[in-house]
């Protein structure tokens, strides 16, 4: 039997580079692998120069509870004290702004994962959602829970939206749901986020391949049906 860990990313910014070139930090939609590995290895005490191999080997999926909507930062640095006529350095960093996924890391060896919810719960380093200024949520960990990652998600049935999310969604709403995809399956999306060295000196991350599993759906009672348009892409959209 495979077993799941569960963790809670929500918080005012998160940030999960993927894309990120020179002077324009950006963000992916969803929380990278490579970012939920890092969380995982920072509370274990893991240092950057130490390997992560076992932990990028492990399959994960994420729930889209709020997508939440793109928040651009501009910010300028100069080295002011050492040299004050020194041109200024410019860069635009991109968040999610009021984002909520649900993470699930999947594993056959239980006892592996209560030992990472211990680790978060107390970890040796301070964790983060991508970046240092977006720290995680006080209910980071969820639990561990029997079930696939896809499966263990769709029995979650705690909406971790916002109110006034909540408020502004139909009675019944879709989340999405993406996943490592099975070797060979059709429809994914190759995506760059496996972390293999985390090292300042030369950071490398590879390849895998994810796939959009069919959306859960969940009732909301605190919705309003004049939000229902019946397009998921358009009512996200509408409330980015």
């Amino acid at each position: 039997m495979v077993h799941s860990l569960l963790l809670l990313l929500k918080g005012p910014m998160q940030s999960w580079g993927d894309e990120s070139r020179f002077n324009v930090r950006a963000t992916a939609t969803t929380p990278t692998k490579s970012g939920i590995v890092g969380l995982i290895a920072a509370a274990q005490g893991r240092r950057r120069t130490d390997g992560v191999e076992d932990l990028a080997k492990l399959r994960m999926a994420v729930r889209v509870d709020q997508s939440g909507s793109l928040l651009r930062d501009y910010q300028t640095a100069q080295p002011w004290l050492k040299n004050p006529g020194a041109n200024a350095s410019l860069v635009t960093r991109y968040f999610l702004s009021d984002a909520a996924f649900v993470a699930a890391v999947e594993s056959a060896d239980r006892e592996l994962l209560d030992d990472m919810a211990e680790a978060l719960r107390r970890p040796a380093y301070p964790l983060y959602m991508g970046r240092r200024s977006c720290p995680v949520h006080p209910g980071l960990v969820i639990g561990v829970v029997d079930g696939d990652a896809e499966s263990a998600l769709r029995a979650h049935d705690t909406w971790h939206a916002t109110a006034v999310h909540r408020k502004e969604s139909p009675k019944r709403v879709s989340l999405a749901i993406y996943r490592d995809a099975n070797p060979g399956e059709g429809g994914s999306v190759p995506r760059q986020d496996v972390p293999v060295s985390f090292s300042p000196e030369h950071r490398k991350y590879g390849w895998r391949e994810v796939i959009r599993a069919e959306d859960v759906e969940i009732d909301n009672p605190d919705g309003d049906e004049k939000f229902a348009t019946g397009d998921v892409f358009f009512e996200t959209v509408m409330r980015a």
